[in-house]
C-alpha cells in the first residue's frame, strides 16, 4: 500500500535543526521524502546562516524560545506567510549549561536549572498555546524525550528532572487540548544517540558505548530510527496514541542483566 502514513501534502513545523546530525533534521528530511511540506524554526540568525546550504529554498524562521514572546511572534509570522494551518509540530529542543563541567546534582545552580527548564520543557507549552489557532483539528505534536526517567546518570545531572517535566507536560497538554479538539501530544523516549548536542554532555562517549552493550542487538540506536517513530506519531496511523511516551531504545531499558555486561563488571570489580 503506497503512502501508508498519508503525510503527502501536509504541513509540519519542526523546531531544533542545528546540523545534519540533529534529530530534527532527520525528522524533517524524512517528512519531505514522504511528500510533506516542512517549515523550519531555528534558534538564531547565526544558526540560520550556518544552515543556508542545508535548508536552501525552504521556509526558515528564527525563534529563540528563551526569549519570552518569540513563539507568539513566530506563530503570527508563519500564519502571515500562508504556512498555516499546520498538521503537526515537532519539538526537538533542549539546552543545559555544562560550561562549568560536571557538578553533583545538589550543586545545580538555580539560573542553570530555570534556563534549561524554560528552553527544554516549558517551551513546548508556549508553542502549543501560540499555535493552537493555527493547527488543524486533528494535528499531532511530538517532542523528543529520553528513554527512561528512572535512571540517574551522573553526567546527565539536572536534565533528568527537566526531561521528566517535559514528559509530564505532554500528558497535561493532551488532556488540556482534548476539551476543544482532537490534537494529540506524544513524546519519543529516545535512547542515547550520536548527535552534536549529546557530544556536549561530559563523559557522554563512555555512556554511549556502555548503552550499546546493553541493547539486545549490541548496536546502538540510529537517529533515523527515532525519526521513523516520530513520523508514525505525526501521522493519522497513530490516531489512538495520545499523552504517551513511545520508547525507542533498541531494548536498552529491558536488559539490565545482560551476561556480557555482568562478566565485564565482575572482572573489573576484581
Amino acid at each position: 500500500m503506497s503512502d501508508f502514513l498519508q503525510l503527502t501534502g501536509k504541513t509540519f513545523l519542526v523546531f531544533g535543526v542545528a546540523n545534519r546530525k540533529s534529530v530534527a533534521w532527520f525528522v524533517a528530511k524524512s517528512l519531505e521524502e514522504q511528500g510533506a511540506r516542512v517549515v523550519y524554526s531555528v534558534r538564531s540568525e547565526t544558526r540560520k546562516k550556518s544552515l543556508e546550504t542545508l535548508l536552501a529554498g525552504k521556509p526558515v524562521f528564527v525563534c529563540d524560545v528563551e526569549d519570552e514572546g518569540s513563539v507568539v511572534r513566530l506563530a503570527a509570522a508563519a500564519a502571515a506567510a500562508g504556512l498555516a494551518p499546520l498538521h503537526g509540530i515537532v519539538h526537538s529542543i533542549a539546552f543545559a549549561n555544562y560550561s562549568d563541567g560536571f557538578t553533583a546534582f545538589h550543586e545545580t545552580k538555580r539560573a542553570d536549572f530555570l534556563q534549561a527548564t524554560a528552553v527544554s520543557a516549558f517551551s513546548l507549552v508556549e508553542i502549543a498555546r501560540a499555535f493552537q489557532p493555527h493547527l488543524v483539528a486533528n494535528a499531532s505534536v511530538v517532542t523528543i524525550g529520553i528513554s527512561s526517567l528512572l535512571v540517574t546518570p551522573d553526567n546527565y545531572g539536572y536534565m533528568g528532572p527537566i526531561k521528566a517535566a517535559l514528559e509530564s507536560s505532554v500528558r497535561f497538554l493532551a488532556k488540556s487540548f482534548s476539551a476543544a479538539s482532537a490534537v494529540r501530544f506524544n513524546a519519543i523516549g529516545a535512547g542515547p544517540l550520536k548527535t552534536s548536542a549529546s557530544a556536549g554532555i561530559p563523559g557522554y562517549l563512555e555512556s554511549y558505548l556502555y548503552a550499546e552493550k546493553m541493547t539486545f542487538r549490541k548496536r546502538n540506536l540510529e537517529t533515523q530510527e527515532v525519526a521513523n517513530a516520530v513520523l508514525f506519531l505525526l501521522s493519522e496511523r497513530s490516531s489512538g496514541v495520545n499523552g504517551t511516551t513511545l520508547v525507542v531504545d533498541a531494548g536498552l531499558g529491558s536488559n539490565y542483566f545482560d551476561q556480557e555486561v555482568i562478566r565485564l563488571a565482575m572482572r573489573t570489580g576484581k
